[in-house]
């Protein structure tokens, strides 16, 4: 257990610095925070022409969603480029426990979206004017680390596919406008037609927004909760998911001699 620990924490970490293709801060802040920045106010300042949904509508929708950035492209990154760089061979021939390997890269990738989310809850709050009740912040952050959670888990799925697809950013550039799209994060989810809001029910960050709206409304948590559970019910599917997915494409990856195989 104690082996496992480190290899999940110490072994997350290091893999993050490793994998993570915008950790350089001349990247990193063009990217990560800038990107949201501007994202955040658009949507904002559209949205006071184009709808009648109060600010807050769009603050909180866009700076949960934008920890998906981090999630989906940082997920992608820290999985998939074990092949990319080939060092997924010698990853796979150690005895490390396998849980421990895939799980622990999600930790950093998880407090770099938190970082991302926070960044745009303040962008709100300096250029906004959003200001949620004090009472509700406790609840309205553990609504952000959960959704966050299941955006990660999201992203663990698509790096999982990287580990035999030739072009993973692809899809993690296209998952990341298809969440933009799907998960109401700028218009209303039953304004959406039914095929879209059964797809965007399956999605991470929907339950989490529609909480976080409502805690931003006023709602106390135990209002918001089924919301909440929903969106750590999906947060654990993908999870599962991502590392059946990834143990099968191991498995495969070691019959067919194809571990790094570009």
């Amino acid at each position: 257990m104690a082996t496992a620990a480190r290899i999940f924490w110490v072994g997350g970490r290091i893999s993050y610095r490793g994998l993570f293709n915008w950790i350089r801060p001349s990247i990193y802040i063009p990217t990560m925070l800038g990107g949201p920045l501007f994202q955040i106010i658009f949507f904002t300042y559209l949205g006071r022409y184009a709808t009648r949904q109060p600010d807050s509508f769009f603050v909180v929708g866009n700076a949960i969603q934008v920890c998906a950035m981090s999630s989906v492209y940082g997920m992608a990154m820290a999985i998939a480029n074990e092949r990319a760089f080939g060092t997924l061979g010698p990853l796979l021939a150690s005895p490390a426990n396998r849980a421990a390997v895939f799980l622990g890269r999600g930790v950093p990738v998880l407090a770099n979206g938190l970082v991302v989310s926070g960044f745009g809850f303040l962008v709100g709050a300096l250029a906004l004017g959003f200001r949620p009740s004090t009472g509700a912040i406790p609840a309205l952050a553990l609504t952000v680390v959960v959704t966050a959670a299941s955006c990660t888990a999201f992203g663990m799925v698509l790096g999982s596919i990287g580990l035999r697809a030739k072009d993973f950013m692809f899809a993690a550039n296209l998952s990341y406008f298809l969440l933009l799209l799907f998960c109401g994060v700028n218009i209303p989810l039953d304004a959406l037609p039914g095929w879209m809001q059964a797809i965007g029910r399956s999605l991470p960050l929907t339950h989490g927004i529609a909480a976080a709206r409502e805690l931003a409304a006023g709602a106390s948590l135990a209002e918001a909760g089924g919301l909440v559970l929903t969106e750590v019910g999906v947060a654990a599917a993908y999870a599962t998911a991502a590392y059946v997915l990834f143990r099968v494409l191991e498995w495969e990856g070691r019959r067919s001699a194809a571990l790094d195989t570009l």
